[in-house]
């Protein structure tokens, strides 16, 4: 099964706990084989009968319990051996018990190291992978969806596969060894079990194949329901705002609703793997009972069996049919985890679009000048961008204005390399972007966006995100250069304080000059500013517009500018319609032009 072809990818990861594992589990077979192996010769010496023993020994297989019935046997027949031989059965049959045990103890020990180290690295790839994902994946995909692959299909993997791995790995040592002796005990009886057997295989598996399907629109709900609650806090207070609390109520309800239908099906088509293999194996029990009993009764045939060999055969076959229900269930359970790990796979294995180069340039430190040529980009056949030629020169700072969707932010992602155009190229100081490593372009930009993302930790470690082991006394100087000191000094931790679920203790204002003051302490010689200021009030604005003055100093500057007069002291004005620049120039020349950037200045002032 494919599901199993993954797990082993994970397991061969780590062959000494594998080694240590298969290891007990064998010994642990074993003793259970021999525990049971002496009932034979127990019954035989209450009975009388003990020499029957060098008959059974005499088949050469299973040499450990033929041997010893040959030691009983001899002692038997000196005085008083009877009682001794029966002392040494009972000792050997409660060390046995001891050791089976003791070496399944052992062999979980091992085992759940493998199990966890395979969900810490399912869970390790699959963020790695979140981390390595474009900047478009996450507007395509639902982060819902993506969310319940971290959380309920790694549950639903661990609760299934991994949990299974004991049956998979374990019980086929334990039917082995019992066949085994099965055979050497009634070799006629081990061919009728093993025509049973495969009936009964086929019946279980047809009514397991259908799980997965099951399964797949049960984490598919999970998925939306995930999107659902993220949406919802999210936008809580716009759901008050509007009264629409019954309204997405009701969608959540639907969505629950048809979860616990979708999960009802699926878990009474698995539940019934446990009814079904009982049956199948009391009827094996049954047919064995049966045909047994003929041959005990045919005792001078020369397929006869003795009582003692037939009730060591019933003991020996009742064990087999706890592990053979085991890996019946276990197969329902992979069926299960299938679908889980499908969808894990699919998000480790996603194609990273933008890919470091085979033999990456570093770029040391940016010189001369970012230019964009002859650039067309889009999705799906539709254009975003089309034939964009732009160069900008080291210290100069560039507007890019626009109606929405006319392709401003779009043109400002391919300079870090979150998107790639379909056409054309991007080069600083002359070289292609596409042969620098990620880190080192993206080291030389420092980005603020319209929505100030900050994490759930402390306004120190928000502002230091971008510098490894930032001095805090660097902390505070960016901080003042972004007019966010005086706020934080208020607080009653300081720079110490928790900002909470995205920055939500904080203002608009507060939010954003934090993100400023985490590009002044990066310190990087081009800035991307996407709209930093459109989304505050006048005070606010005031204050960030003052902290971004400041950070734009001496820097080559990339602004995309919602409010106008934010840009009128702009090198170069580029004036984008329908992902084409149609305006380019100053301030000034633009409204000389009397075109587009001019209605849309009268239009800003007007309102």
């Amino acid at each position: 099964m494919k599901s199993l072809q993954t797990i082993f990818k994970y397991v061969k990861n780590y062959p000494g706990l594998v080694v240590a594992y298969f290891g007990f589990n064998i010994l642990s077979a074993v003793f259970g084989v021999v525990s049971l192996g002496m009932v034979s010769p127990f019954l035989m010496l209450i009975f009388g009968q003990g020499d029957t023993f060098k008959t059974v020994s005499g088949s050469g297989a299973m040499s450990a319990v033929g041997f010893l019935k040959e030691k009983l046997y001899a002692l038997m027949q000196s005085p008083g051996g009877s009682s001794k031989a029966l002392l040494i059965l009972c000792l050997v049959i409660f060390i046995a018990i001891i050791l089976k045990n003791l070496f399944a103890y052992l062999s979980m020990y091992f085992l759940n190291p493998i199990r966890n180290r395979i969900l810490n690295d399912m869970r390790r790839n699959m963020y790695q992978k979140i981390l390595q994902l474009p900047v478009g994946y996450f507007s395509e995909q639902r982060k819902g969806d993506v969310m319940s692959k971290l959380s309920n299909d790694l549950a639903d993997v661990e609760g299934s596969t991994i949990s299974v791995m004991e049956s998979i790995f374990r019980e086929p040592i334990v039917i082995i060894l019992s066949m085994v002796y099965l055979v050497v005990l009634s070799p006629q009886l081990t061919m009728f079990l093993l025509v049973f057997l495969p009936i009964a295989g086929f019946i279980l598996g047809r009514i397991g194949r259908s799980l997965k399907k099951q399964n797949v629109q049960v984490l598919q709900q999970f998925g939306s329901i995930f999107s659902t609650i993220e949406e919802t806090l999210g936008g809580i207070r716009i759901i008050k705002a509007f009264n629409a609390e019954k309204k997405i109520e009701k969608k959540f309800n639907d969505e629950n609703e048809n979860l616990f239908h979708l999960k009802n099906k699926a878990n009474r088509r698995r539940d019934l793997a446990s009814p079904v293999s009982e049956a199948m194996g009391v009827t094996a029990v049954l047919c064995i009972l049966y045909y047994g009993g003929k041959l005990v009764l045919a005792s001078n045939t020369a397929f006869s069996l003795n009582a003692g060999d037939f009730i060591a055969y019933i003991a020996i076959f009742s064990q087999l049919i706890q592990p053979l229900k085991a890996l019946s269930n276990a197969s329902y359970n992979i069926q299960k985890g299938s679908a889980s790990i499908e969808r894990i796979e699919s998000l480790i294995n996603e194609n990273v679009e933008i890919k470091e180069p085979a033999n990456p340039k570093h770029l040391e430190e940016f010189k001369t000048s970012i230019e964009l040529k002859n650039i067309s980009f889009g999705y799906d056949d539709q254009p975003i961008l089309k034939n964009i030629n732009l160069t900008i020169k080291k210290g100069q700072t560039i507007a890019l204005v626009g109606s929405s969707g006319a392709g401003k932010s779009t043109l400002a992602d391919l300079i870090p390399r979150f998107i790639d155009s379909s056409e054309g190229e991007v080069l600083i100081d002359g070289i292609n972007i596409r042969e620098y490593s990620l880190n080192s372009i993206r080291g030389q930009m420092g980005i603020v966006t319209q929505e100030a993302i900050l994490f759930n930790d402390t306004i120190a470690n928000n502002i230091a995100l971008g510098v490894e082991h930032a001095d805090i006394n660097a902390i505070i100087q960016a901080a003042k250069i972004a007019n966010a000191d005086n706020f934080i000094q208020k607080k009653e931790d300081g720079y110490e304080t928790n900002v909470g679920e995205r920055g939500m203790k904080l203002s608009g204002g507060e939010r954003q000059r934090l993100t400023i003051a985490r590009a002044v302490l990066k310190n990087p010689p081009i800035l991307i500013l996407d709209e930093a200021t459109s989304s505050l009030d006048t005070e606010s604005e005031r204050l960030v517009q003052d902290a971004i003055n400041n950070l734009m100093s001496n820097r080559t500057s990339i602004v995309i500018a919602h409010r106008l007069s934010t840009i009128r002291h702009a090198d170069e004005i580029i004036v984008l319609k329908k992902g084409e620049i149609v305006e380019r120039g100053t301030h000034q020349s633009l409204i000389s032009q009397d075109g587009f950037y001019k209605r849309l200045v009268d239009m800003q002032e007007v309102k």
